[in-house]
């Protein structure tokens, strides 16, 4: 049970007895709806429930109330954050992990209706649901149509190269980072992940080879591989804005006879022969039910020996960003988190032998951590470049990822993977030892 309401110290001065009314009146729903809450809830009066040395959600609205009966769970309280009648106070990461539960956990079932019809009632919120913020995606046609899924793409993508520039960084880099130092900048951490993913595709071993990089990106992958190995580089995108940023950085980096950056969506790849294949951050817009596909597609552009590495955030079992939850209605409409176990045996079935497999969950946290960290210092430029609500998406997904990849509700796993050879050989060094070479400057 939540405690019982006290008067704020910024409740305005002889409304108390109000005030208190009106904490005593959402107290009973909010205890209905998420019991065991560790946090203090503030009313819209500035009275509050709870204890001070924790994390402050602050219920600004009535309207906040009436998203969560309408949805309740992660997309009630996911609405009602972006569209501000709900906020939190101190650090989103520990209010984000006291939320979790709450959010996966919220039902209303038989024994709750009258309880909850009743507060919600003395409270103002049993009302028609409002409308979701804009922000709230909802993709029409055939799921993972090539048409659908440019629209999906462009819903996450194209929402600004400044304001990723903000998040990101000067490495212009979505994906975990690595982290082989805790004091590495996160520029540092994203070249040793480049770095090692050339690695293990072998391209130390043959400078001039030829990299297809699938969904590219703002070409980061791309340019180091280009720079460092002088890999002859296809990446591809469907993110137009992506793709006019990216063919931008390959020629301030002096490797567009390199680097060929294309707007193209991966089933209409020629069968263009490469020596090997990187996919960052793909997978989890193509759904389990593609993915052996998926591999089979690249595996056919693979030369003999030719190496994959695939490097994916997973979960165990799997996970559908489903309509009724907010990563799958404000971030990844359509995104699936694969079972690390079935994306090898997708591999596998699509003619690779898998050579390596390596999680690298707790970088992602970190790599998030600085990401939230980037937000939230420029929070200003961000809202004047995509308005509160969008950046307000961000800040909360990113922070529930991270909390997610901490107590290791994801994963983010590299699989690495060789095309068969007749004779069985597979041009593999018989070690990791080459792989790790440290900080990559």
């Amino acid at each position: 049970m939540i405690a019982q309401p006290e008067p704020s110290s910024a409740a305005p001065e002889g409304k108390h007895a109000s005030a208190t009314a009106a904490a005593d009146l959402v107290a009973p729903l909010v205890d209905a709806l998420a019991p065991n809450l560790a946090l203090r809830v503030e009313v819209w009066d500035g009275t509050a429930v709870g204890p001070p040395d924790v994390p402050t959600v602050r219920i600004r609205s009535v309207d906040a109330l009436r998203r969560l009966l309408w949805a309740p769970g992660e997309l009630g309280l996911g609405r009602a954050y972006v569209a501000g009648d709900l906020d939190i106070d101190g650090d989103i990461f520990d209010a984000v992990a006291a939320l979790r539960p709450a959010g996966s956990q919220l039902r209303i079932g038989p024994r709750q209706v009258a309880a909850v019809i009743t507060a919600a009632r003395r409270a103002g919120a049993l009302a028609r649901p409002l409308p979701p913020p804009p922000e709230e995606a909802r993709p029409r046609g055939p799921r993972h149509s090539i048409a659908r899924d440019a629209r999906v793409v462009s819903h996450h993508y194209d929402v600004g190269n400044d304001f990723y520039r903000i998040v990101l960084g000067p490495s212009m880099t979505y994906s975990c980072a690595r982290f082989t130092d805790p004091a590495m900048k996160l520029e540092e951490a994203q070249a040793s992940k480049h770095d090692l993913v050339c690695r293990k595709l072998g391209l130390d071993e043959r400078p001039g080879a030829r990299l297809l990089d699938v969904g590219c990106g703002w070409g980061s992958m791309a340019i180091h591989a280009a720079t460092r190995y002088r890999a002859r580089v296809v990446g591809i995108t469907i993110s137009r804005e992506q793709r006019d940023s990216a063919r931008q950085r390959v020629a301030e980096a002096g490797v567009a006879d390199l680097v060929d950056i294309r707007l193209q969506d991966y089933r209409d790849l020629t069968r263009e022969p490469f020596d090997a294949i990187s996919s960052i951050g793909m997978s989890e817009h193509v759904c389990r039910a593609r993915i052996e596909a998926y591999f089979s597609g690249l595996v056919s552009l693979l030369a003999p020996r030719g190496r994959l590495l695939n490097h994916a955030i997973s979960a165990v079992g799997g996970a559908k960003m489903g309509r009724r939850t907010f990563m799958g209605r404000y971030v990844f409409p359509d995104g699936e988190l694969l079972d690390v176990g079935d994306t090898v045996l997708a591999m596998e079935a699509a003619g690779l032998e898998v050579r390596d497999v390596e999680s690298l969950r707790e970088h992602y946290a970190a790599t998030l951590r600085h990401w939230v960290a980037n937000l939230e210092a420029r929070w200003d430029e961000a809202i004047a470049l995509v308005g509160e609500r969008r950046a307000r998406v961000w800040r909360l997904y990113m922070a529930a990822c991270a909390v997610g990849f901490e107590d290791g509700g994801l994963a983010v796993h590299q699989v690495l993977g060789v095309a068969r050879h007749l004779d069985g050989t597979s041009a593999m060094p018989p070690t990791r030892d080459g792989w790790d070479t440290g900080p990559v400057t």
